[in-house]
């Protein structure tokens, strides 16, 4: 159940957007008289399923006028319990648990946001992978996933295209271009002061290129879309989106550091590759979630984007793909 709080000037408008409210069933609805006569706040209890209907309509019959605000507050329980009857109860089991979309931008915004915090954690993720792929410590990497913050841009990305969102999706790109820029230039300079050991299976495996690699970037861009989508903790699949792209950046710095180029270039694929799996699988849970803009003008340029991103994803997959199968680049690598 959220709360909604609507705050505007009395008149025309007012008038309608309360029969926004009363054609949404809430659960119950009071108007609260305010110190300027001329301003009401309306606060609504909403069941889930009715919530983002009724956001965009009052979003529609609002546009012309000024001074007002929506905001959405969260409410874990009320006492006494909402009494709630059967045929109510099985319509909402049948329904998406959905997020707003307003709240999922907000919180994608956030978190793709290019920021010192943002940076230091990719220093600090880096050193820890870095060092982790060197020793061949599984636990070393898997540290370096959880602490690693790249989940917030790929969801930019993805949440960017999906909407049409110029500013979202070329902030997102540039967080995930400057992310992965500092973690190689972090890898190289790691590489000058430890010797790396090539013998390890940690290290080595980021450069090589498999199908399988690929499906789980896939499965973790997914579920990572779907967790936001349903307003769950996405804690826990960050580490899986942090899995596709940190180890194998750190792979390839450590590989510049070294003058190892060639396997350099098979991790920049492996990269490359999860970067797009990630990307598209995201975009794809979004389109299916039904999260599009608001407005008719705003999803034919969303629609534009989504078929862009999406072709350039897929077109770059097609080729990682007849790479990895033509020159077998899933092949076990060593040095010595």
């Amino acid at each position: 159940m959220r709360r909604l709080d609507l705050h505007m000037r009395e008149g025309e408008a007012y008038e309608t957007a309360l029969k926004a409210i009363r054609a949404a069933d809430p659960i119950d609805y009071i108007v609260v008289p305010l110190e300027r006569q001329d301003r009401r706040m309306v606060l609504v209890f909403l069941r889930d399923g009715t919530r983002q209907t009724l956001v965009d309509n009052l979003q529609t019959c609002l546009e012309e006028e000024k001074e007002w605000r929506i905001s959405l507050v969260p409410s874990e329980a009320t006492a006494p319990a909402i009494p709630e009857d059967k045929d109510l109860k099985n319509k909402r089991a049948n329904q998406r648990k959905m997020a707003l979309r307003e709240e999922i931008y907000q919180d994608v915004v956030t978190d793709a946001k290019l920021d010192r915090d943002f940076l230091i954690f990719v220093v600090l993720s880096t050193i820890v992978a870095a060092i982790g792929l060197h020793s061949n410590s599984v636990a070393g990497v898997i540290g370096a996933m959880v602490i690693a913050p790249l989940l917030g841009p790929i969801l930019g990305l993805s949440l960017g295209a999906a909407l049409g969102d110029r500013q979202l999706l070329f902030g997102a790109v540039r967080t995930l271009g400057l992310g992965i820029a500092l973690a190689l230039g972090c890898a190289v300079l790691i590489s000058f002061m430890i010797p790396v050991d090539f013998s390890s299976r940690e290290l080595m495996s980021r450069a090589e290129v498999r199908l399988d690699g690929m499906a789980l970037a896939i499965a973790a861009g997914a579920a990572a879309a779907l967790s936001l989508t349903r307003g769950a903790n996405s804690t826990l699949v960050g580490v899986m989106v942090a899995a596709a792209l940190l180890p194998p950046g750190a792979a390839v710095g450590l590989f510049l550091g070294t003058g190892e180029f060639a396997l350099a270039s098979r991790a920049g694929l492996l990269l490359s590759l999860n970067v797009a799996s990630l990307v598209l699988s995201a975009l794809g849970v979004f389109r299916l979630r039904g999260i599009r803009p608001r407005t008719w003008l705003e999803k034919k340029g969303a629609d534009r984007a989504v078929a862009i991103n999406m072709a350039l994803s897929v077109l770059l997959l097609l080729i990682a793909i007849a790479l990895i199968l033509v020159l077998d680049l899933g092949a076990t690598v060593s040095i010595g």
